[in-house]
């Protein structure tokens, strides 16, 4: 990989640096070009496919155009697959691309292709850019595109690695919090698209020992605003005492809102969820699997803070695996319980039935309001 060394990018891959640029435009509404074995296509995110966009593509001789889209959502239009997939579009339709992006209502209304190299890396770029995970694709010839910005398709595979080995602490300091005084925020920058992370490190934990620690996963409207949908605010202040009142720990609160969705798709499957779909089911109709978090990152984090051994407060299999999986020692995992409401009933029994979470409503009853 080629390293630039202009003054303004010295040791950054010339591939990293084009994929962060891709994601600047496909979130700022913008087409780019994917790039692999000599040839290129165009790719637009979908929710940012418009009338003015489809009126210059044809008037510029797109051709071969297509719809991709992830397995979750083919299978919600009716069209089963194992992997994601693409629907033709002979001619670019807006209202149709919208359709079988979003509507709840749709259904698949062609033969759907396989996903090539292209395609996937298409659904990558879209998922770090954190919006909906649906690309229009097209050939174009190079005259009409030649200003814009081409990232390769095995830079963008790659990229979520590249990124867990670049991460680094960038600040910190002291942050007394109610409860905890002795608290230290540790910024880090890297690991997930182009967001910082936070350890707040509570107390003075012995990181010759295991370790208390929880990846808390940020939640704006439940961590900030008390939202009765779900137990996250709950969580995250419940683990931060424990730790205070213990012997410290290490809380790793991550930017990864919606389940690594971004906040405008967890606002989307919330309107679906008002519409009676449960968590996972709506975020299967905008094309989203039942987790897009990865917690490489995070056991890396822990590392670069000292920690080798850890008691991880969760009531999720999926971290405690992650952090095994990244040669961590898990001596221990405890439950971190909220409090039940009307409201979020529903999704704690969703999390335990559909993906496993260790949660005991017979504990969570005994925590419930009079």
């Amino acid at each position: 990989m080629t390293t630039v060394v202009d003054g303004l990018g010295l040791g950054r891959g010339a591939g990293e640096m084009a994929v962060e640029r891709a994601l600047a435009e496909l979130r700022a509404g913008r087409g780019m070009r994917v790039a692999a074995n000599g040839t290129a296509v165009l790719v637009i995110g979908a929710e940012a496919f418009d009338a003015g966009t489809a009126a210059a593509l044809t008037a510029a001789g797109a051709r071969d155009a297509r719809l991709v889209l992830p397995a979750p959502r083919l299978l919600k239009l009716g069209a089963p697959r194992a992997q994601a997939g693409s629907v033709s579009l002979p001619t670019l339709d807006v209202e149709r691309v919208a359709a079988l992006a979003l509507r709840v209502e749709a259904r698949v209304d062609a033969p759907v292709a396989p996903a090539n190299a292209f395609d996937h890396a298409a659904l990558e770029l879209l998922g770090l850019a954190l919006v909906l995970p649906a690309a229009v694709v097209c050939v174009v010839p190079e005259a009409a595109v030649a200003g814009l910005l081409a990232v390769d398709a095995a830079d963008v595979m790659a990229y979520r690695a590249g990124q867990v080995a670049r991460l680094a602490i960038v600040g910190r300091a002291p942050v007394p919090l109610e409860g905890a005084p002795e608290t230290e925020f540790v910024v880090f920058r890297g690991g997930e698209g182009l967001r910082d992370q936070v350890a707040i490190v509570v107390g003075r934990p012995d990181l010759s020992a295991p370790v208390a620690v929880r990846l808390h996963s940020a939640c704006l409207t439940g961590d900030l605003f008390g939202s009765l949908k779900c137990d996250c605010g709950d969580q995250l202040r419940d683990s931060v005492r424990r730790m205070a009142e213990g012997e410290g720990g290490i809380l790793l609160y991550l930017d990864q809102e919606g389940r690594g969705n971004g906040i405008s798709n967890k606002m989307r499957a919330y309107a679906l969820q008002a519409q009676g779909y449960d968590t996972y089911d709506a975020d299967a109709a905008l094309g989203f699997d039942l987790d897009q978090r990865r917690f490489d990152f995070a056991a890396e984090m822990l590392r670069q803070l000292g920690a080798k051994a850890v008691r991880v407060f969760t009531n999720n299999p999926q971290k405690i695996a992650a952090l095994k999986a990244a040669g961590l020692d898990v001596v221990s995992d405890q439950r971190v319980l909220g409090r039940p409401t009307a409201e979020n009933v529903r999704y704690l029994a969703s999390k335990r039935d559909r993906a496993g979470h260790y949660i005991d409503f017979d504990a969570l009853a005994a925590r419930a309001p009079d």
